[in-house]
């Protein structure tokens, strides 16, 4: 396996879930995938977690090796020739960092937005606790969180919570309309699923735009909580070149 470009550690991972149309989501699914289903329910997830000593290429940048990220995300699968490739695709992403936002955006067409973020997590693998993740956007506040008891368990083979976050490749349409297909590497992750989980908003938010405003306003289908680990996200290639 080729260096990855970068390194880090996710750690903390809020995860709600929402039913959502898929005639919100075709527009957006990158040429060479299609979309991914969970029993037939075309789900999105609004995600919050830890980046934690983050290196590119290595080294370490200074002032940019810890920070929060917020994303809203959906899934595709890919029919590669050693099997199906299952992956997501980002609708916004959220970060406190300007250099990590515009780097994004160049080296992979990622919707990088950066934006005041805070975070609190008390969180034991062992007994629970809490996780929540906030920003502004605008002069607004949102806000993302669950809590959970109890020890972290290990994913069940053919759960909902492992459809959710065993999804190792990320795709996303570049500028020309080609598509980029990149790894992220890491283990499995243990998960709680959340006794309480919200997600508040402003009303008539247009943070992710009117259709997925409605989705996020229902009640979310699913909420889990994973521990997270070390990762690595490998340089991207584009689909149909050598």
């Amino acid at each position: 396996m080729p260096r990855p470009f970068l390194t880090a550690r996710w750690k903390s991972l809020v995860l709600l879930n929402y039913r959502c149309p898929a005639d919100l989501l075709h527009p957006l699914v990158p040429d060479g995938t299609e979309l991914d289903h969970w029993h037939g329910v075309p789900l999105v997830s609004l995600v919050g977690f830890r980046f934690l000593d983050t290196k590119v290429g290595g080294f370490r940048i200074p002032g940019h090796r810890s920070f929060e990220e917020v994303n809203l995300r959906f899934y595709v699968r890919r029919e590669a020739d050693d099997g199906v490739q299952r992956g997501v695709v980002f609708i916004r992403e959220f970060v406190p960092r300007s250099l990590v936002a515009a780097a994004a955006r160049l080296l992979y067409n990622e919707p990088y937005q950066a934006l005041p973020m805070d975070h609190t997590v008390a969180l034991s693998e062992t007994s629970g606790g809490s996780a929540s993740y906030s920003w502004v956007h605008e002069g607004s506040a949102y806000s993302l969180a669950a809590t959970v008891s109890g020890p972290a368990k290990p994913l069940t083979a053919g759960s909902e919570a492992e459809f959710i976050t065993e999804h190792y490749w990320g795709y996303n349409k570049q500028r020309n309309g080609s598509t980029l297909e990149y790894r992220v590497a890491h283990p499995p992750w243990p998960v709680w699923e959340c006794e309480e989980a919200t997600y508040s908003s402003p009303p008539d938010s247009s943070l992710y735009g009117t259709g997925f405003a409605e989705v996020l306003d229902a009640q979310p289908v699913s909420a889990f909580l994973a521990v997270g680990s070390s990762i690595e996200v490998h340089v991207g290639t584009r689909l149909g070149t050598a």
